[in-house]
């Protein structure tokens, strides 16, 4: 395996229930760190709707311990500005564990 270009900065957030006064909740996402990674686009989208399509992306950033914050899990999802990653697996890409690949999508034209 190739090095990753480690080109872009993403945010990873993590959702957070915060109690909404009567009785139940609402979710917001919280920043857990950032990472350097490699956006790469694996596949055609599926259409979600007539509206909006879903596209699929493979991020690689450098590994976290596992019981790190900053360790991407799959409720997760990386911010790129207005861009928004969900996390869908996450494995190390090699033996070594140097790297986390992580499979995501991001939902265009909402």
């Amino acid at each position: 395996m190739s090095r990753p270009v480690l080109s872009r900065r993403l945010v990873l957030e993590a959702p957070e229930r915060v109690p909404d006064g009567a009785g139940g909740y609402t979710e917001t996402w919280v920043a857990r760190g950032w990472h350097w990674a490699e956006v790469v686009p694996r596949g055609a989208g599926r259409e979600v709707n007539a509206t909006a399509s879903r596209l699929n992306f493979r991020i690689t950033v450098r590994a976290a311990a596992q019981d790190a914050p900053s360790r991407p899990t799959p409720a997760m999802r990386f911010r790129d500005g207005a861009r928004l990653f969900r996390i869908e697996a996450v494995t190390e890409t090699d033996p070594s564990g140097r790297y986390l690949l992580c499979f995501a999508s991001e939902e265009t034209g909402a």
